[in-house]
């Protein structure tokens, strides 16, 4: 069977209705370009569909390239998952002969999947932005092997675990996708339709490899590397890369070679570290952890992450603690109370700092320089409020919230790179900034508050992503250099009140 173009496929799900069969009671979900929504991988587009009746989506994949037996395939693994009652697992129903496509296709009805749709993100890109996140990271690993123990207790296998085929949801609950390299028992003695991805995958791992315990070694590999990296988030930055965690296919082969292997050896001080790294060794060793009880993926679950209040008040200065530098802190190193006004030049904020407290740099009118950990998590009100000489600011990717007026009239200030993490710019954030020129606001944040950005009369370039629900009244006032079709733009989406003055 010749399959079709990206393209095709979706002419023909722009008439759904037209063109489906059994499903022709959904509709596709557009895009902000008014396009059906669509992901696409190696073999296959996945388009997000609606039945407007019960309000519920499902994801409906079409496949670009044949493959052998995944009719048979998928009506067993259907039957197999049919009364599988666990939120690690969706429904699937494959459909032959249920899309038409007009095309020059011998074949003109082709198969598709049907899925519940699973809303979040990919735990490749959840990690990718929550990696300097301690708490959420631990929580991430106790999830990973709660889910790790139920699978290795079940008589199938999913057959291609890694962090893309596992979604994140918003409760943080974990799902896995992407079936179509499925064990089920029906299965046994066939050969399997993939290997694996090799960064995840045992390297002697063949086509005859095909049972329950398939995913055993990418389960260790990757409860492991959650492990490390809740530990020490910057294994990640040094042997990390976007598409895999810590370990590549050249680890595997021979990990006495491995420097990421020799690396994680400086956390065996770690008793859940110790056994998941135990658990590794013997995956690479037999392939599987058949030897071995599911039970030893049960971590503990990381408790409650503790609120630090960012209000500094006279008895928190009265028990403070200071450095060198006569900065003052709270006697377990985890606020930053108040720096001297004589502060000036570089300083670097103490690692394991939590919050920088409200109004804790104000008046350092000679601080030219800032360096904040990645352990801190909000920037108080007006923090940094007067730095008149501040010219550069690293904001860690573990930043959430930017207090009112945390910036105000840091006149030296020419550029401010805002991290993925943030969610919401306070009132009066960056007011008077007046040589702040561009600014970078990444697609997470939702909420600018009043006179954010206002009397930063540089600013020349400036992107509202699309997580952007409210924009308060006179964020941009006064941005006199701003470009008339950027204004224009922000007109459009939050009217005109948002460059008002009062």
């Amino acid at each position: 069977m010749q399959y079709h173009l990206i393209s095709e496929y979706l002419a023909a799900i722009r008439e759904a209705k037209d063109n489906l069969d059994k499903l022709s009671h959904l509709v596709p979900v557009l895009d902000k370009y008014g396009e059906p929504y669509r992901s696409s991988g190696a073999f296959a587009v996945v388009f997000k569909m609606k039945d407007e009746q019960t309000g519920k989506c499902y994801a409906l994949k079409c496949f670009t390239e044949e493959q052998e037996g995944r009719a048979e395939a998928y009506r067993q693994i259907a039957e197999e998952l049919e009364f599988v009652d666990s939120p690690y697992i969706t429904s699937v129903k494959y459909l032959e002969e249920e899309l038409f496509v007009d095309s020059n296709c011998e074949d003109e009805e082709f198969p598709v999947l049907l899925m519940d749709w699973i809303e979040g993100e990919t735990m490749e890109t959840y990690v990718a932005a929550n990696y300097t996140d301690n708490h959420a990271m631990s929580m991430l690993c106790y999830r990973f092997c709660k889910m790790a123990a139920w699978l290795r207790s079940q008589s199938f296998d999913h057959g291609d675990i890694k962090p893309d085929n596992i979604m994140v949801r918003p409760d943080g609950t974990l799902t896995l996708v992407d079936y179509d390299g499925m064990f089920v028992p029906a299965m046994k003695g066939q050969k399997s339709p993939t290997v694996g991805t090799k960064d995840f995958s045992h390297p002697l791992r063949t086509i005859d490899d095909f049972d329950e315990t398939i995913d055993d070694f990418a389960l260790a590999s990757i409860a492991l590397s959650l492990k490390a990296i809740s530990l020490n988030p910057s294994l990640l930055d040094e042997y990390g890369a976007s598409d895999r965690l810590l370990f590549s296919a050249a680890d595997y082969i021979d990990l006495s070679k491995s420097e990421t292997f020799t690396a994680l050896q400086g956390l065996l001080a770690d008793e859940e570290a110790r056994t998941l790294l135990s658990m590794f060794l013997l995956a690479s060793a037999k392939k599987n952890l058949s030897m071995c009880s599911f039970r030893l993926f049960g971590v503990q679950k990381p408790k409650e992450e503790e609120v630090w209040s960012t209000e500094v008040t006279d008895e928190d200065l009265k028990n403070a603690v200071e450095d060198e530098f006569g900065v003052k802190y709270s006697k377990d190193w985890k606020r930053l109370l108040k720096a001297p006004e004589s502060l000036s030049g570089k300083y670097s904020i103490r690692k394991g700092v939590k919050v920088i407290g409200d109004v804790a740099f104000w008046g350092c009118k000679s601080l030219t320089n800032i360096n904040i950990p990645n352990s801190v998590t909000t920037i108080g009100e007006q923090a940094f409020l007067g730095c008149e000489s501040l010219v550069n600011i690293n904001i860690p990717n573990s930043v959430t919230t930017i207090g009112d007026s945390a910036f105000a009239y840091c006149d030296s200030l020419t550029s401010i790179n805002i991290p993925n993490s943030v969610t919401t710019i306070g009132e009066f954030a960056f007011w008077g900034c007046e040589s702040l020129v561009n600014i970078n606001i990444p697609n997470g944040v939702t909420t600018i508050g009043e006179y954010a950005f206002a009397s930063c009369k540089s600013i020349t370039n400036i992107n509202i992503p699309n997580s952007i629900t409210t924009i308060e009244d006179g964020a941009f006032c006064g941005c006199e250099n701003l470009p008339s079709h950027i204004k224009s733009d922000i007109r459009q989406r939050f009217g005109e009140k948002v460059f008002h003055l009062w």
